[in-house]
């Protein structure tokens, strides 16, 4: 089976042909159905590979396709959802979930006609996520991690085939961020998305994802792929496991070697 996602000898440079390599020779795959995470150094590239794999920028040189198709434009069948949730003030909870509807034209064109059928929807996912209720309140009424977690809402109602998560939970509190991982968890779960997460947080990356790209620093290219070991369903209580708090000290490591031969 073809991977959902291929990205084959990609360079990428910003500012013209003098500006910097954001990621030359970068490499991947993923298939369908994975949970993959991407970690590596500062300013090594991971923000870009995600624009690359959703069509917002693209490259100089390789070749990125996902679903059979090389990337060329935006790509529809991508939700992204970003470190700041980025609500529209104005609208209320379930109007900003159901945004991308108004964009993403297969959904534009029966929006109207089925607005009840797509509601319904975007207010199941509210009830997945713990927000059931709140979709007639507006953002300025939630705290930051229940925005975050219609920002989830919104990412998913077009029904995407893959989500791309760029740093979603680096601005929460501790707790926060553990309760939302076991929301992404299990929307995973349940849904069978296809998810690569773009982190720091390498105890966040062992925890969720399947598979971990390591990228080394400037310019970004993978140097390393890690299988992680742990069954599903993950527990909190796997994060005092000792073979997982070693996984996240082999991950710091290959970073910290990454940092220092930059």
């Amino acid at each position: 089976m073809s991977p959902l996602v291929s990205i084959d000898n990609v360079d990428m440079r910003y500012g013209g042909p003098d500006g910097t390599l954001a990621v030359a020779g970068l490499n991947m795959k993923i298939a369908k159905g994975d949970f993959c995470a991407v970690v590596g150094p500062s300013g090594c590239g991971k923000s870009t590979l995600m624009k690359l794999v959703t069509g917002l920028h693209i490259p100089q040189s390789g070749v990125v396709i996902v679903a059979g198709r090389q990337v060329t434009e935006p790509v529809s069948i991508v939700g992204m959802a970003f470190q700041n949730p980025t609500m529209l003030p104005w609208r209320t909870t379930l109007e900003n979930i159901l945004l991308p509807l108004e964009i993403v034209e297969r959904h534009r064109k029966r929006l109207r006609r089925h607005k009840r059928e797509y509601v319904e929807k975007a207010e199941h996912l509210l009830e997945t996520v713990g927000l059931k209720g709140f979709g007639s309140k507006f953002p300025w009424q939630l705290s930051g991690g229940m925005q975050q977690r219609a920002n989830l809402c919104r990412a998913l109602i077009h029904e995407p085939d893959l989500l791309m998560l760029d740093e979603p939970f680096g601005a929460l509190d501790a707790f926060t961020r553990e309760e939302l991982w076991c929301v992404i968890r299990d929307l995973h779960a349940e849904q069978g998305v296809t998810i690569v997460l773009v982190t720091h947080d390498l105890r966040e990356s062992v925890f969720l994802a399947d598979r971990i790209f390591v990228m080394s620093a400037r310019p970004g290219r993978i140097i390393s792929e890690h299988t992680v070991p742990f069954a599903r369903p993950r527990e909190l209580s796997l994060l005092y496991d000792g073979a997982f708090n070693d996984m996240v000290q082999t991950l710091h490591g290959e970073i910290a070697s990454a940092r220092a031969a930059a």
